[in-house]
């Protein structure tokens, strides 16, 4: 099955800059962040298989591995780690004619292994966002943070170079959109969303599948994690607000690996009347990752940029390089300064 391309368009993207650099480049590499999730991978795929339906030359790359929650979305390896790459995927990415960065809000989010390549190259790069702020990178900037996921960016750039979503590229594309939107549940999804879901699930994507291989697969080491994470959180904000923190001796003593602590940042938001959640992730390398998701008027964007991230209103985040015990005790310190000003404003 495949889904006619449909004209409607609900970002605010001039495409025709976009469609210009594809047309006239024959090599493209594809880019997504660091840790990626379902939307920079679903977003990544997707787009290189419908390049690659126009007789280009795609190469797909991150600075991480695919996590094992989202290896049935790369099931062939089409996206290689930057560390792993042989000399003639090297020498691809060093001479290709466009380099495309798929849900990376800030050139940091390329990480380490990837931010030298988009310094040093010479030729088009272009940002396909959905985040908060401007994208301070890139030639050309398909960015609109109004719209739920980079996958419903890449729908409409596909789209834009009138390639058919068949199945292999639906699929993805479903898988983006859904988990970046919290499976349809987060404020960020509108009208266009079920649209686009919708043109997808008549391509061939079947909804139970996709909930199943993406909500009902943690490992037992995530949900060890979970119960660690909550022994070892703080309660703050008079009771509205929560701040967990794991230590790489937490992710030993769970048996689990850095992908399982993505969105436990969300967990405390189930509990009645909880309005901010946040976690700090102890990283290999000595910086913490922070996690910023609010259910009430803080902007989480906002709070992420004072620590050099980024992201949206209701959920953002940061690399801090401290070590743990200090990255908690500053990032309790501007969200209680950034709630604050929210009581002083009302």
């Amino acid at each position: 099955m495949s889904c006619a391309k449909r004209p409607t368009q609900w970002s605010r993207v001039d495409w025709a800059p976009f469609v210009n650099v594809m047309t006239e480049a024959q090599n493209v590499v594809v880019c997504g962040h660091i840790r990626p999730d379902g939307d920079t991978l679903g977003g990544c795929l997707a787009l290189k298989r419908a390049l690659e339906k126009l007789g280009k030359n795609v190469l797909a790359i991150d600075g991480y591995d695919v996590p094992p929650s989202f290896a049935f979305l790369d099931e062939k390896h089409e996206i290689r780690k930057i560390s792993e790459l042989s000399d003639d995927e090297r020498r691809f990415v060093e001479t290709a004619d466009a380099l495309v960065a798929v849900d990376v809000s800030v050139p940091a989010q390329l990480g380490p292994d990837a931010v030298p390549i988009f310094e040093a190259f010479q030729k088009t790069v272009v940002v396909i966002d959905h985040h908060e702020g401007e994208s301070d990178y890139g030639d050309v900037k398909c960015v609109d943070p109004r719209v739920d996921s980079a996958g419903s960016l890449v729908f409409e750039a596909i789209d834009a170079l009138g390639v058919e979503k068949s199945y292999d590229i639906a699929f993805p594309l479903y898988v983006a959109i859904a988990t970046d939107t919290g499976m349809f549940r987060f404020s960020s999804t509108k009208s266009g969303t079920f649209e686009r879901a919708a043109a997808l699930v008549d391509a061939g994507v079947k909804v139970d599948e996709v909930y199943r291989l993406t909500m009902e697969q943690d490992s037992f080491g995530r949900f060890k994690l979970l119960g660690i994470a909550a022994r070892n959180c703080v309660s703050f904000l008079d009771g509205r607000g929560v701040l967990m923190a794991l230590s790489l001796a937490d992710f030993e003593e769970a048996g689990a690996i850095p992908p399982d602590s993505e969105d436990l940042v969300n967990e405390p938001l189930c509990v009645a009347g909880m309005e901010v959640s946040v976690i700090a992730i102890e990283q290999k390398d000595g910086t913490v990752k922070a996690s910023f998701r609010s259910r009430c008027a803080l902007d989480c964007s906002k709070l992420a940029r004072e620590f050099g991230g980024g992201g949206h209103k209701k959920a953002a985040g940061a690399t801090l390089r401290y070590g743990l015990d200090e990255a908690c005790r500053l990032l309790r310190e501007k969200t209680e300064e950034y709630y604050g000003a929210l009581a002083q404003e009302s």
